[in-house]
């Protein structure tokens, strides 16, 4: 057993005086329960001043999980010090092998969030490890809390911010982006212009002016607290939300075309509904011939249809001017022969046209911010819904900030 004690505590890192007193194998139960003690009569530190002080007395026994030996789940035990310190009163010390706090020991840790960021999934994750939800949600919370701690965002020169749908109904978060940096730097809930300022907030007056342009729909919350934050950056329009409303547009032109068709006894446009919302070049081989049969007949939305597809040309021009004048004209058209929802758009990106225009200044878009949403809303799905918005937005972090989250494994 003395020489178990001895390999425990070699693997453990343990340092003088802390030792490994006893080591309990429960063949029955798969348990490895290892003891550890900091003798009577050694000094010990203050965990708040740091002064060395003599032992008060000693808190109850309590144990923390650490890596498994072999197929035996390991835990370590001890009834830790407490320091008699004469600034700061009787307080708990620091233990080398885990964190304030924490329930696992920092090897343990360490190799938990290694798991988790590679599972992609709590799920997968607490199965691997063989540890609850709470667990693995107490330490996706304190890998981002270190991750934040020591972030670098002294310079950040193009954000991104947008919207989320959060619970049922509407309830919302709002999410900011470092676009250059393809990370998350925060989450709040809400998408209001108090929502906006928060997110703002958490950003240094100095990282504010260093940014140049933000990409964001054209919401008004949005719009006007930026505007208030960030006077010197531009606001470009973001031409994946615009590519959005024009296909939300086509939908509905769609839709009344479909109902009133029907009452005539015509089904051209039955199981059509797919088609429209593609892109031309992403209509398969399968189904183009039904496509090109509906776009060659005298519809609405097939109308619709030719003016969205024609507005992805609109990118494509180097200057902004050039843009402009295809844009008043494609204006013109849909002002003449479009219906109702696609004159709505029209006149929405004329609108906030100057900010639409920035892009052919900055060419910045929120793309990385819609593949963040697929990413948000496969970490919803995947958690089938949220208590409370704290644990979200842990887990936003976790997996979308890019966040050095390691825990130091020093035992000094």
């Amino acid at each position: 057993m003395e020489n178990l004690d001895h390999h425990y505590g070699q693997l453990l890192g343990l340092q003088s005086p802390w030792e490994v007193i006893d080591v309990k194998i429960d063949m029955e139960k798969s348990r490895v329960t290892i003891r550890l003690e900091h003798p009577n009569g050694e000094l010990v530190k203050c965990p708040e001043c740091g002064c060395e002080c003599t032992i008060a007395d000693r808190a109850p026994e309590r144990g923390w999980r650490h890596l498994d030996t072999m197929q035996f789940r390991t835990e370590v035990v001890a009834a830790t010090p407490r320091s008699n310190c004469g600034e700061c009163g009787v307080k708990t010390i620091a233990v080398p092998w885990a964190e304030k706090s924490a329930r696992f020991t920092r090897l343990f840790e360490s190799f938990a969030i290694k798991v988790i960021e590679a599972c992609g999934t709590v799920h997968q994750a607490k199965g691997l490890l063989r540890i609850g939800w709470d667990a693995v949600q107490r330490i996706m919370e304190r890998g981002v809390e270190r991750g934040l701690e020591r972030r670098n965002v002294d310079k950040i020169k193009y954000a991104g911010i947008d919207e989320k749908s959060f619970r049922k109904g509407h309830n919302y978060i709002s999410v900011l982006n470092d676009l250059e940096g393809a990370r998350v730097l925060e989450v709040v809930e809400g998408r209001t212009e108090q929502s906006a300022d928060s997110l703002w907030d958490t950003l240094d007056e100095k990282v504010r002016e260093s940014i140049k342009a933000v990409a964001m729909d054209m919401w008004e919350p949005f719009i006007k607290t930026t505007r208030l934050k960030l006077p010197t950056a531009s606001i470009v329009h973001d031409r994946f939300h615009i590519a959005a409303y024009l296909t939300k547009a086509v939908n509905e032109v769609r839709s009344k075309e479909h109902k009133e068709l029907v009452a005539m006894g015509d089904d051209s446009l039955k199981g059509s509904r797919q088609l429209w919302l593609f892109n031309v070049e992403n209509v398969s081989e399968a189904r183009w011939m039904e496509f090109e049969k509906l776009l060659e007949m005298d519809l609405k939305c097939a109308e619709a249809w030719a003016m969205k597809e024609s507005m992805r040309h609109f990118w494509d021009y180097k200057q902004a001017d050039s843009a402009r004048d295809f844009f008043e004209k494609w204006l013109e058209w849909v002002q003449e022969h479009g219906q109702a929802p696609m004159k709505k758009v029209g006149q929405m990106i004329k609108n906030h046209l100057p900010d639409v225009l920035t892009y052919f200044r900055h060419r910045i878009t929120n793309a990385f911010s819609e593949g963040i949403n697929s990413k948000i809303q496969s970490i919803k799905a995947m958690a089938r819904g949220f208590k409370g918005f704290k644990n979200y937005r842990t887990r936003i972090l976790f997996f979308c900030g890019k966040l050095d989250m390691a825990i130091s494994l020093s035992t000094h």
